[in-house]
């Protein structure tokens, strides 16, 4: 059976009403392409308005927003064999939009060697391998550490296997901080959950102090009959940024694992008054979670008053489900 003009191009050799039947038709096919590109693209640049009114759909978006630029390839490869100029023309606007919102990501922008390393890392209450940690804790280099979801029997192996390294140390809860430099004023900050999960302390760097926040906010399900649930974090994010808010030492810095990323509208009462590491100084998206996989990052260090990142980047897996995640910075 002959094939139509559609299944192949024409040769050379056809007449050019068959050439210009054949090129009228790259433009009539892959219209659900070229639909589906363009929405790709809206959702892109227009997250903010997905309602979070059914199952939190907005913030789960947001949380993995920039996968949706896997689209792209596939829309596109699908644009090549359906041979659609459409498909193809609308499948730049996605790409461009992608572009626009995390292109500046993919460049390394570190600028090198800060005055001091401040680390925060999840170990999970489950971890497999506490002295493992451990190890890596006092590999890193790190000055200022904050650790989230201390279990209550590993305390003893953090407060002893970092003793050496870190004299100066503080545990609320089930969040801790352990320092070279010393600490004082620690106050429980409550996040609304009913138990300790957050606290501020002053640390007095070399170069002067800094209000040091350590919060591991409530964690968010994504369940098939309720959706994205995360109302407790979002309760908990108010409360912390109200007390980020209210500090009065000029210089602060944000470490926890705040169960969001930086694209989510929930966590807006934190993030729009602190800068992100990864954002500033960072070299790609610095995926935390989950270890095997890092599909988003969730685990943060924010800073306002001043303080420059000047690098920032993830550690090796260890026994958490979490990568440890670290930061320089300029005083």
């Amino acid at each position: 059976m002959a094939q139509t003009d559609e299944a192949v191009a024409p040769a050379d050799g056809e007449p050019p009403a068959a050439r210009r039947s054949w090129r009228r038709g790259t433009w009539r096919r892959g219209w659900i392409l070229a639909g589906l590109a363009v929405l790709t693209a809206l959702l892109l640049a227009f997250h903010s308005s997905v309602p979070n009114a059914v199952g939190n759909l907005g913030s789960l978006l947001e949380t993995f927003l920039p996968w949706l630029g896997l689209a792209v390839p596939v829309l596109l490869v699908l644009a090549l064999l359906r041979r659609s100029a459409t498909a193809l023309v609308a499948v730049v606007l996605p790409a461009a939009v992608w572009l626009n919102l995390f292109g500046g990501l993919l460049t390394d922008k570190s600028t090198g060697k800060g005055d001091f390393t401040v680390l925060t890392h999840n170990v999970a209450a489950a971890n497999t391998d506490p002295a493992g940690t451990v190890r890596m804790l006092n590999a890193s280099g790190a000055q200022i550490v904050a650790l989230e979801e201390l279990a209550a029997g590993a305390v003893g192996t953090y407060r002893s296997g970092l003793a050496a390294r870190y004299p100066y140390h503080v545990v609320e809860g089930t969040v801790g901080l352990w320092s070279t430099y010393p600490i004082a004023d620690t106050r429980v900050v409550d996040i609304r959950i009913g138990w300790t999960r957050a606290f501020r302390a002053t640390v007095t760097t070399g170069q002067g102090p800094v209000a040091v926040y350590v919060a591991h906010l409530p964690s968010v399900r994504v369940k098939f009959d309720g959706g994205f649930t995360a109302e407790q974090r979002d309760v908990s994010a108010q409360a912390l940024g109200d007390a980020i808010q209210a500090e009065p030492l000029k210089k602060v810095l944000l470490l926890g694992d705040l169960n969001g990323t930086m694209n989510d509208r929930s966590l807006a009462p934190v993030t729009s008054q602190m800068r992100s590491a990864q954002g500033a100084a960072g070299d790609g998206f610095g995926f935390s979670w989950p270890a095997g996989f890092p599909m988003a990052r969730i685990d943060q260090i924010l800073s306002k008053g001043g303080l420059k990142p000047t690098d920032s980047r993830t550690l090796p897996a260890d026994g958490s489900d979490h990568l440890a995640v670290a930061a320089d910075y300029r005083y």
